[in-house]
């Protein structure tokens, strides 16, 4: 069935009593979008090192990442991840979002009334000096829901029968999908909010009304947004808060297979343009959930493993390999299509411990415990933690280089949160300002926060610092994942490390990745204290790459939190 057909037939399955000219006027537009060539390299993003950042928190506007991106890709990444940049009120730091075709002047250096035409020259500059660097640019779109001060939503309000208002969910019945939970908890009490004789339905913050995607008006609205950005050269989008799109009244209104049906669509339209567009799911749910959000390789590329995330700090506070072990069995994290891709991270602008990602309480009760080591990082009454990479192991470098050489061996597309590669601490002081501006106790602020570049280069230039130690343990890890597809894109066999009649040394975290003749065997100590590794099956001697020197296999002694990726020849 050809892309047309596709859309056709999903559209039928969603809305089966709409108008069909819609549609069929959709298809005309879309054919004046040029189509791109056939993507060289379609599953690039299997191959990608990602870098997170907030344009203004990063270097002040476009301008300014431009002068920091060749230190960005020294670090060795090849691809951004910008942080919300679509014009906003940032109270929910940009993921309230005014409209969906206009970036915030701040960050393109323009004034506020700033023509469309202005705004691609400066955004097109940008976009062609990140790819002569070789980097491709993603950025966040949020589809479930937008700012209260956007024209759909102030033209929704003038009255009842202004076309806008369909665009939206209006009752008088708050009972209506009372099944659906209250995500914000602790900083909302309702998933309604009372406007004159009327409530609107949001799942977030109260000034972030859901859109209706039963009006079919609001997919093929939101399906230009993304060709407008599609066309200007955007390698990508993050689809923010997917699970909740479609509302079912007897449901928890996540999840529902509608939302899957649009995914599709907006698939395939990216699809039809310019093949290798990523469409990168933010599903915070648990893994055989999230797998459904890549259908069969039919609707997102790729997914976070928001589950894995929280294991790499159980793992390390308990000094046990099973966290991570069992988080990865195909029990519990389901194969994925061929075509799909996991992301992977360690800290992200949201807090620890997302939501729905744990497999029991228990393990959000444990890691809470072990890591929320402040009263003001604690979120959502103990569900979540705001602490920064470095907060969280209490700036012990041996703990964030074994955390990143989890992330960055494991299985997947590794994502580095801005700041984290020198150790970046929370930002007590954005945080005041930002609580202000929202009117909300969000602690996720403390792990924002601006880059004093003078500051931080003259750290990463001094041999003494913390900063320069962490920077560069995580650029050698860097370094050598870039020269091998094996870590993306390779298999994985895990390893038991036999320690005598005891069995099998819990505390050794080793797999060996394989791809072609390539083959690396990681192996990671989550002990405080040293233990004897022995690798009989993989011969006498093995390359620690990272060390480039060779190693005994018969007799490693690993001091405590060290690893080693050894090539086996």
């Amino acid at each position: 069935m050809n892309t047309k057909g596709v859309i056709v037939a999903l559209w039928n399955q969603i809305y089966p009593n709409a108008d069909n000219k819609l549609l069929d006027d959709f298809f005309k537009e879309l054919e004046v979008y040029s189509r791109a060539a056939n993507e060289s390299n379609p599953y690039w993003y299997k191959d990608a090192v990602v870098y997170s950042l907030y344009v203004d928190l990063f270097n002040k506007d476009f301008n300014g990442l431009i002068e920091k991106l060749d230190y960005i890709r020294s670090l060795g990444v090849n691809t951004l991840w910008l942080l919300p940049i679509l014009d906003s009120p940032m109270r929910d730091g940009g993921f309230d979002i005014r409209n969906y075709d206009k970036i915030r002047h701040e960050l393109l250096g323009l004034p506020e009334n700033h023509t469309k035409q202005e705004q691609e020259e400066v955004f097109g500059r940008f976009l062609q000096e990140a790819h002569s660097r070789e980097l491709r640019v993603i950025f966040d779109v949020a589809l479930n829901h937008i700012s209260e001060t956007h024209p759909w939503f102030r033209q929704a309000i003038t009255s009842e029968d202004n076309p806008y208002r369909e665009y939206f969910i209006w009752s008088k019945d708050t009972s209506l999908y009372k099944d659906a939970r209250i995500i914000f908890k602790g900083m909302e009490t309702s998933n309604w909010e009372k406007l004159g004789g009327w409530y609107f339905f949001h799942r977030f913050f109260n000034f972030q009304p859901d859109l209706n995607y039963r009006n079919p008006k609001v997919l093929i609205d939101m399906l230009r947004n993304f060709l407008y950005w599609q066309q200007l050269g955007v390698d990508g989008f993050r689809a923010d808060a997917i699970p909740y799109v479609w509302k079912e009244e007897g449901t928890n209104c996540e999840n529902l297979p509608q939302t899957h049906l649009i995914l599709k669509i907006f698939r395939a339209v990216l699809d039809h343009v310019r093949p290798g567009t990523l469409l990168l799911a933010e599903a915070c749910q648990k893994p055989n959930k999230v797998v459904e959000y890549m259908g069969d390789g039919d609707e997102c590329h790729a997914a976070y493993h928001f589950p894995l995330m929280p294991m790499f700090f159980k793992a390390i506070a308990s000094q046990q390999a099973a966290p991570i072990t069992q988080i990865l069995d195909t029990e519990v994290t389901p194969v994925i299509p061929d075509n799909a891709q996991w992301f992977t991270f360690l800290r992200c602008h949201d807090e620890l411990s997302l939501e729905l990602v744990y497999v029991s309480e228990a393990d959000r009760k444990y890691i809470h415990d072990n890591y929320c080591l402040q009263p003001e990082w604690d979120f959502r009454q103990g569900e979540g933690i705001s602490a920064r990479l470095a907060n969280l192991f209490q700036f012990d470098e041996r703990k964030i280089g074994l955390a990143y050489s989890m992330m960055l061996t494991l299985p997947g597309t590794p994502v580095i949160y801005y700041g984290d590669e020198f150790g970046k601490e929370n930002d007590q002081h954005y945080y005041n300002e930002m609580i202000k501006l929202a009117g909300k106790d969000d602690t996720r602020f403390l792990v924002r926060g601006k880059i004093n570049w003078p500051l931080r280069e003259a750290q990463l230039n001094d041999p003494s610092t913390f900063q320069y130690r962490v920077f560069h343990r995580i650029q050698k890890m860097l370094e050598i994942r870039s020269q091998t597809g094996v870590f993306g894109r390779g298999s994985i066999d895990f390893i038991a490390i036999q320690t005598g009649e005891s069995g099998a040394n819990q505390a050794l975290l080793a797999y060996e990745r394989s791809l072609g003749k390539q083959r690396i065997v990681v192996l990671q100590n989550l002990s405080a204290k040293p233990q004897l590794a022995m690798l009989n099956e993989y011969g006498q001697t093995g390359i620690d790459l990272l060390q480039d020197k060779i190693l005994d296999l018969q007799e490693i002694v690993m001091k405590p939190y060290a690893y080693h990726w050894i090539k086996i020849d």
